[in-house]
């Protein structure tokens, strides 16, 4: 088997059982790897540290898949990974009322760039790194083995796989292709979700927690949603007796499927109403028009692809929550998230801090939000925890 050598300095990472080793961290290569292949990473005297994938064009050079000598990575090894994670599953979701979960969370269950969402009968998989494209069609046999879904679809279609020397990727990979739309049950709630071309792998499952604990901020307010996408947490505000929900996405497509979503579960559609334009502009206008809310749902897109953007991002957060407490009746509920993985949780507390001064408003933390527990965070990989959010109280 190929393997790579430590630099002496670095021996002590493989204490630590981070799965991610770099490339600074190596001191030599042998055995001429492939990109993807699974390879032996030894201490610099030699010693066995543990096997992973190898990318020899990202920084992150190998992925680590066992620190276990004994486990050889095969078909066997991906079906007990893979099966453990089916398992955590099952004993964390409520079957009866959801049908679309993660099955397995990457690095975090194991299996590091490989995403499996499930959509009611269907499965959808994003293979992010060379490690996870190399063992690709032995994990789609095993999916299709164990959990025998209707069809399985491929939504690799992202910009991190350029980093490991891999195009995007989309499309069947097995069974019957997905109809446009697939219907699906989040706690007890139904929608429709567009795995073809949707955000993700269609749906933004990670905030499941978050938006049935948000029905209890809802009943009888008038509620923003801000980013919006096709609805999901207005829909769960209407189902808990919301006056009034307005909805800011800038996608057409995404405004349309959030008033099918609305339609689907029986909501009175005339208790919605949908801005297509920008959030920032919109927020400005409601400022300057002194139009505010009971409770706003601040849930953006990913400010800070990379640690150079953070300044900037972290500028975009402030200026959105700001905007988001002068929209805020007195008593107001704000819940605000960062899905940046580079804005760590102080950094975000710091960031609403901020903007809670600037604003000139009394603003409590009240709860700490994190993603949904389908999502595992593996505690020796911190940078699993990309979802952070905060629920506030705004006087």
């Amino acid at each position: 088997m190929p393997s790579v050598k430590l630099n002496s300095s670095r021996d002590k990472i493989i204490k630590n059982r981070h799965p991610w080793i770099f490339s600074r961290a190596i001191d030599s290569v042998s055995g001429n790897p492939v990109n993807g292949e699974t390879i032996e990473v030894l201490t610099s005297k030699g010693e066995f540290a543990c096997r992973g994938s190898y990318s020899p064009m990202s920084q992150i050079r190998v992925r680590v898949l066992s620190f276990n000598h004994e486990e050889e990575i095969n078909s066997d090894f991906l079906q007990k990974r893979i099966f453990k994670s089916i398992n955590q599953r099952d004993q964390i979701i409520d079957l009866k009322n959801t049908n679309a979960y993660r099955l397995i969370n990457a690095e975090s269950d194991g299996l590091p760039g490989v995403i499996v969402d499930k959509y009611n009968e269907y499965l959808v998989c994003q293979f992010l790194s060379a490690g996870a494209e190399y063992l690709k069609k032995d994990i789609v046999d095993i999916l299709k083995a164990e959990l025998k879904p209707k069809g399985i679809y491929e939504r690799s279609d992202v910009d991190v796989r350029e980093k490991e020397n891999l195009k995007p990727a989309k499309g069947l990979l097995s069974g019957e292709d997905p109809d446009d739309l697939i219907e699906i049950k989040e706690n007890g709630i139904k929608f429709f979700v567009d795995v073809k071309h949707g955000h993700k792998t269609g749906f933004y499952l990670d905030q499941s927690d978050n938006r049935k604990l948000f029905q209890d901020f809802a009943k009888d307010k008038t509620v923003l949603n801000c980013f919006s996408y096709t609805g999901g947490f207005s829909v769960y505000a209407l189902k808990a007796g919301a006056k009034k929900v307005i909805n800011i996405e800038s996608s057409i497509p995404a405004n349309s499927l959030a008033m099918k979503n609305f339609h689907l579960n029986n909501l009175d559609e005339n208790l919605v109403e949908n801005f297509t334009e920008d959030v920032f502009k919109v927020l400005r206008k409601f400022r300057d028009e002194e139009k505010t809310f009971d409770v706003i749902i601040l849930d953006p897109p990913k400010f800070a692809e990379s640690v150079s953007q953070v300044t900037k991002a972290s500028r975009a957060y402030k200026d959105i929550n700001l905007l988001a407490m002068k929209v805020l009746n007195p008593g107001g509920i704000l819940f605000t998230f960062s899905c940046s993985g580079h804005i760590t949780p102080d950094l975000f507390q710091k960031i609403v801090a901020g903007a809670a001064i600037d604003s000139g408003r009394d603003v409590k933390i009240i709860k700490h939000l994190s993603q949904s527990s389908d999502h595992p965070v593996l505690l020796n990989f911190p940078e699993g925890h990309y979802l952070k959010g905060l629920v506030c109280y705004v006087n």
